[in-house]
């Protein structure tokens, strides 16, 4: 049975044996992670809804950038339960293992939301359908709540 997040203007649902961090840094910005028990996770940031989707993901890539020197990356854009994101693929070399990360940003009603997910390649085979299905139930879930940053 999953586990659901409620809270912060969204709502997900995760594998029962993922572990989640609420992050509350500043008062714009908040964001919620699940980490799977290999050590890939999922993440979810939320912005003021002014801030653009596409400098969001490439403020993320560009972090990404300064911490790895080989990152490989692709601009892509992708349709999530009816709601448009733009973002980057991202494969790249760390502790001598392969990687890849996905950055996926959106603007709703709400807010805007940047969606990230890392994993080591081997693990991020097998998780890949589990974080396209905790970014869907976030994507039907935007808004659904009663706690809006």
């Amino acid at each position: 049975m999953p586990k659901e997040f409620k809270s912060l203007g969204v709502h997900f649902l995760y594998p029962d044996n993922w572990e989640l961090q609420v992050e509350a840094e500043r008062a714009d910005c908040r964001a919620v992670t699940v980490f799977s028990p290999g050590g890939a996770f999922w993440s979810v940031t939320i912005h003021p809804r002014a801030a653009n989707p596409l400098d969001l993901a490439q403020a993320a890539l560009k972090a990404m950038e300064e911490e790895y020197d080989e990152l490989d990356k692709e601009a892509v854009s992708e349709v999530v339960d009816d709601r448009s994101l733009v973002g980057f693929d991202m494969n790249f070399f760390s502790l001598d293992l392969t990687a890849t990360a996905r950055i996926r940003s959106l603007r709703t009603e709400e807010a805007s939301y940047t969606v990230f997910c890392q994993a080591e390649d081997g693990e991020f085979a097998n998780l890949a359908p589990v974080f396209q299905a905790i970014t869907t139930s976030l994507m039907r879930g935007i808004g659904t709540t009663d706690t809006p940053l």
